[in-house]
This record gives C-alpha cells, structure tokens and sequence, in this order.
C-alpha cells in the first residue's frame, strides 16, 4: 500500500508492546539489546543484531551513529565513531533493519537523536523505516511538547514512539510521556550517560513506580545494565531491561560469537523463576 503524508490509517497493535507482553504473560521480563548500526562494519552489525535476537534479546534497539553523542559513554561512543569513519550513512539504517527482520522474527527499534530525522524528513522518515520492517524510534533528546510532527507521522503509521523518562521528571512531565509513549517508556535509570555500572541506582525502581502511577503501560529500565543478575533484578520491578554498553563491548572484544555469549548470559537474566 502506498502511504500519502496526510493519509490517517489506523495504528496497529505495538509489535514491540506485544513482545513484552508475551514475555509478562509468561511471568518472565523483556531483555532489549542496543547495537550501534555499522559497527565495526555495516555487514558485521547486521549479524550482530542477528546473533542477539537468536540468543534472547526480545526487541532489539538499533542505534544510528551521530557526531555529538552527548548521551553515549565511552564504549558506544567509540563504537559509533569508528562506524562513521567507517562510511556509515543514514540509507544504511533502512537497509540493515531490512536486513535484521527478513531473518529475525524480533521488533527493531531505531536510537536516534533527534537532527537526523528532521534533515532526512520525519514523514519520508517513518515511511522508509516503516518499509524497512522497523517497529519504532527511540528520540533521548526529543520530547513530546516538540513532537508534533512525530506523533503525526506515527500515528499515521502505527510506528512505536518512545520517549525518555529521567528521575528528576516532575509528576506532570511523567504523565504526558506516559500519555504520548506506545511501546514502552524508557525509564533512565541514572542522571548520567550511558555505560555498564556495578549497581543500577535504586532511582531506578521509583521512577518505574511513578511511570506506573503516571499511567505508563509499559516501563523499561536503561542505563547501567551489564550482567544477568542486574537484569534479574530490573525485571523484578520493570517490564523490561536495556543492555547497551555490555553489549558494544563484547561485539568490540569478541566479535559476534562473543557477542552471542555475551546475550546468552544476559537472557538468563529474564527466568524470574
């Protein structure tokens, strides 16, 4: 079907809303994989994303390399630098979530910030990503009061919208995510950027409780998640659990059988019982 940008079609069921609901009903958690798309190479990361969907990430989060990645640690931030180095280029995006979904049977989100969309068009965007077999947009620097283009576009659409919620958000801040997210809301579990930590902040169960407060269907906790305990105990109170850096690293240090440890180990982590 051709989609026109102002043609109103009716969303469709969340297909990464289902995924997390499969694995609620089955008293388990969702485990959400980040990958940056292009590293170390464009090939290399479409069988990385393969690898993890094959060994138990439950929706995979795609991240589009960016030049000032104000968010991102020191691991994705050198893993998304060399990709750029590397020739990465926006059209590459489409074609490795086209790739990753004509293989996998698992929901592909695209990280974005925000400036790459809007130069690329946010209605050919979602049309693109849309044909592409993607699911939805992660935007860390995009929030709802300036998304009306967005919400539009993926309405029109029915592409998952996904928006950060911080613990520093007010009450009213955390209603209108709540309001405005379909898939899940990601619920940033430190003040700080991105990378593996010891211990994820205990914050991290309150804003999840006041999501829920909010309204929030689903809430699931990034930022600082490295281990499989770790992601047992997020799933204790969350929906669901982001591995970013954790992952990035095993990809850099072992390439993509290391890599598929790495989520193996991780998945664990999903069996509350």
């Amino acid at each position: 079907m051709v989609r026109h940008p102002g043609q109103v079609v009716s969303a469709p069921l969340s297909r990464v809303g289902a995924a997390i609901d499969a694995r609620r009903a089955a008293a388990s958690g969702a485990l959400i994989g980040y990958l940056p798309v292009g590293f170390p190479d464009l090939r290399t990361s479409i069988e990385a994303a393969v690898a993890i969907a094959e060994n138990g990430v439950d929706v995979i989060e795609l991240g589009l390399p960016y030049s000032d990645p104000v968010m991102d640690g020191p691991v994705i931030q050198k893993a998304t630098q060399t990709a750029l180095a590397g020739g990465f280029r926006l059209a590459h995006a489409f074609e490795a979530v086209s790739a990753i979904t004509a293989r996998v049977d698992v929901p592909v989100v695209l990280m974005t910030y925000w400036n790459p969309v809007l130069q690329y068009g946010v209605d050919r965007f979602a049309d693109d990503l849309v044909a592409a077999g993607g699911a939805g947009l992660i935007t860390p620097d995009l929030i709802p009061d300036d998304a009306a283009a967005w919400l539009d576009a993926s309405e029109r659409t029915g592409l998952d919208r996904i928006f950060l919620a911080a613990p520093s958000s007010t009450e009213e801040r955390l209603r209108m995510i709540s309001a405005q997210s379909r898939g899940f809301v990601y619920a940033v579990s430190t003040m700080g950027i991105t990378g593996a930590r010891a211990e994820v902040d205990s914050a991290a169960r309150s804003l999840v409780a006041r999501l829920r407060e909010s309204g929030a269907e689903r809430a699931c906790v990034g930022l600082g998640i490295s281990t499989g305990d770790q992601v047992r105990e997020v799933l204790g109170y969350a929906d669901g659990a982001i591995v970013g850096s954790a992952l990035v690293a095993a990809l850099d240090s072992g390439g993509v059988p290391g890599l598929a440890r790495t989520a193996s180990d991780l998945a664990v982590g999903t069996r509350l019982n």
